[in-house]
């Protein structure tokens, strides 16, 4: 118990610090060390709550900035979309879709620092309530297969280059409900054993540490280093979504 809750804290302390300074990835950062050696059925309560804490806190920092109406829009159609998720992941075809939005991330976020190292400038998106809708809506359908609801809004904020704290401010509280979203859907399912809910506690003291570097490194990171920041996390999500 205490080597998986040692490394529990590890794999939370790396993804926090990743979450804290770019707004999102703590999931897919921590789900890929810890599913190595533990069990999807203990992991994912873990990477629910712990990913509900940073988000959480991150939360805070922007709460001023947070544009209320377009979060509303991105967390009903989110979750007008998990139950799709849920039923694909549950009749098959889930991990081709999965393969898809992995080779999607992997594809853009490669472009897109490929512009940065050749200083061209990015091209740049207007947004508008039915496509913010249709973003929500997928990224609840992936966030039904596998958790990871984070990304495609992350991409979707870097297409119509959105400023960091703006970023921030439509990332950590989707997020965040959303995960809260989840952990009641995982409490009526019983993923909450005992055991689960012991490594979570115990991981409290990384993911608070974690998310403290994460956050003094986003407040000295100039615009364009959170921009790298937020681009590579998006490879390493498409990558391990193809893994």
């Amino acid at each position: 118990m205490w080597a998986d809750a040692l490394l529990v804290s590890a794999g939370c302390f790396v993804a926090a610090v990743c979450a804290g300074m770019a707004g999102f990835a703590f999931v897919m950062v921590a789900a890929g060390i810890l599913l190595h050696v533990m069990p999807p059925s203990l992991t994912a309560p873990v990477l629910v709550i712990g990913s509900l804490i940073v988000q959480s806190i991150g939360t805070r920092a922007v709460w001023p900035d947070i544009a209320w109406p377009r979060l509303r829009l991105f967390v009903v159609t989110a979750t007008l979309g998990v139950p799709l998720g849920l039923w694909m992941l549950a009749t098959g075809p889930a991990p081709a879709i999965v393969a898809g939005v992995g080779a999607l991330l992997v594809v853009y976020s490669g472009y897109m620092l490929a512009r940065l190292a050749l200083r061209m400038a990015p091209p740049q998106v207007a947004n508008g309530p039915a496509r913010d809708a249709a973003v929500g809506f997928a990224s609840g359908i992936l966030g039904g297969i596998g958790g990871v609801v984070g990304a495609l809004p992350a991409m979707w904020a870097d297409i119509q280059g959105m400023p960091p704290r703006e970023t921030r401010a439509l990332l950590q509280p989707f997020i965040a409900a959303m995960q809260a979203i989840t952990s009641v859907g995982l409490a009526v399912a019983g993923f909450f054993t005992a055991e689960a809910l012991l490594l979570a506690t115990l991981s409290v003291p990384a993911l608070l540490a974690g998310t403290w570097v994460g956050l003094r490194a986003y407040r000295v990171l100039p615009a364009q280093g959170f921009r790298v920041a937020l681009l590579g996390l998006l490879l390493l999500s498409g990558l391990s979504l193809l893994v």
